[in-house]
């Protein structure tokens, strides 16, 4: 699979303007946003408001990640850009002000939290994209609102980004996969990898809307994440907008 170079565009897209090669996410979906206008045309385009979503790029796919024109806004506050931009940046900065808050010196824990997922190569950066994809789809799934053919315009979305076919078939598994916290959380790899697999989750939800909090709520406890490091990294998730 090539598990990384979707996350790395993702990321990267995520960037925006802010990166040299970066596609404008946020103004696209903003303007998305406008044209769906919360209506209940189809997303496949044809009639008033309709959007071609194939013609998307990486926009279309988080765009649909984020949730369901019936529902949500594309542009809206669920998605938090600059969290799946520097998720492991961001990850790591949540444990390093948590060990500054217990007085720790952290120098000779840090080498057994495991490495960001943007230092990482190899099998082991695939590993790392594929956990946190799996995340992001599972928390996007939360709110029970992607349908049958909101998965296949999801996994077309993946298709442009460059996923092979095995890339696709597991994304489509992913989408039809029973939500389970503690099967998600048994992938992680590392604590680094644990609390980027809950930030990810933080920027494709709303914490406002109670199924999401609960599945955010899930699996903070399947990942062992203490109440204090959840809240970190949801201030991190919140400030990176």
């Amino acid at each position: 699979m090539n598990a990384s170079k979707i996350l790395q565009q993702l990321m990267q897209q995520s960037g925006g303007s802010q990166k040299g090669s970066g596609v404008d996410v946020k103004g696209m979906l903003d303007g998305l946003s406008k044209q769906f206008g919360g209506g209940s045309q189809g997303a496949k385009g044809g009639g008033s408001g309709g959007v071609d979503m194939k013609s998307l790029l990486g926009g279309g796919a988080m765009g649909m990640l984020v949730g369901s024109k019936r529902g949500r806004k594309l542009g809206g506050k669920a998605l938090k850009y600059g969290a799946i931009a520097g998720v492991g940046v961001l990850a790591w900065k949540a444990w390093q002000s948590s060990q500054a808050s217990k007085n720790a010196s952290g120098e000779s824990q840090a080498s057994a939290e495991g490495e960001r997922v943007d230092v990482l190569d190899g099998e082991y950066q695939e590993r790392r994209s594929l956990e946190l994809l799996q995340a992001m789809i599972m928390a996007a799934r939360a709110d029970g609102h992607i349908d049958e053919q909101e998965q296949a315009l999801i996994t077309e979305q993946i298709d442009e980004l460059g996923a092979d076919q095995d890339m696709h078939n597991w994304v489509e598994r992913q989408l039809k996969a029973p939500l389970d916290a503690q099967a998600l959380a048994s992938e992680a790899d590392s604590p680094q990898a644990a609390r980027e697999m809950y930030l990810i989750s933080v920027a494709v939800t709303d914490e406002q809307n109670p199924m999401e909090r609960a599945w955010l709520d899930q699996l903070a406890s399947a990942l062992e994440l203490s109440p204090d490091m959840a809240r970190e990294l949801e201030q991190q998730a919140q400030q990176a907008g």
